[in-house]
């Protein structure tokens, strides 16, 4: 599935990279939407229902059992910190240390010889060799695979870990992530009908008081104590 989601992530590049802001944003949810189309409309894949995945070892270890669930996870856990540390040496990079320079200005870039629609390929190249990557586990740790996860809605569940813990480090995503579901865990247990009310305003909150993320805190507080 890695592989699978690097090719889509590399032909689609070619499109996807051409556009930003809203258009970039709109063009990615109506691929997705796309996918989930062609998965519901499938009966070969189970259609609504999905299909189970029925893999029995992973690394040579069998995956039933606790034994096989603890290597699950700690395969995980291995892969999550290799991936992020390889993110961490690429944003150190001279590619890397070009996206945030894209970001705040595309045309400054460009003056200086750097071409931004192959760094924005190649950002969204390895974007989708991630996203392929937690595919892949999720679909072993749970054994099957829901059309549901290709929705819109989930895209929008990455996205608010985005807002919520900001891009200022590789490990932000990580602590918004972390955040969101003690968030919805919190919301869901003291206010069930309307759990998705209580998530949507700390988002407003965060937007409004904290542009950046909850990780331009920790950057702060790190710039005072230098």
């Amino acid at each position: 599935m890695c592989a699978s989601g690097t090719a889509v992530g590399l032909v689609l590049g070619f499109l996807l990279a051409r556009y930003r802001a809203i258009f970039f944003a709109m063009l990615s949810l109506a691929f997705s939407m796309i996918l989930y189309g062609l998965l519901v409309r499938s009966p070969e894949l189970g259609s609504t229902d999905g299909f189970n995945v029925a893999a029995r070892t992973i690394a040579g270890v069998p995956l039933a059992g606790a034994v096989g669930r603890h290597a699950l996870f700690v395969l995980a856990c291995l892969s999550a910190f290799v991936s992020a540390a390889i993110l961490h040496r690429y944003l150190g990079s001279h590619l890397g240390r070009l996206t945030p320079a894209i970001r705040d200005n595309e045309l400054r870039v460009e003056y200086l010889g750097a071409s931004v629609r192959n760094v924005v390929h190649l950002n969204l190249v390895m974007a989708s060799a991630l996203a392929g990557a937690g595919g892949a586990f999720t679909a072993l740790a749970v054994g099957h695979v829901d059309p549901e996860t290709a929705y819109w809605t989930t895209s929008g569940e990455f996205v608010f870990v985005a807002i919520l813990s900001g891009t200022g480090s590789v490990a932000a995503p990580f602590v918004g992530a972390a955040l969101l579901e003690l968030l919805r865990n919190f919301a869901y247990a003291h206010a069930p009908n309307t759990w998705q009310l209580v998530v949507g305003g700390v988002m407003l909150l965060v937007i409004l008081f904290l542009p950046e993320g909850l990780w331009s805190l920790f950057r702060r507080r790190m710039a005072r104590g230098a």
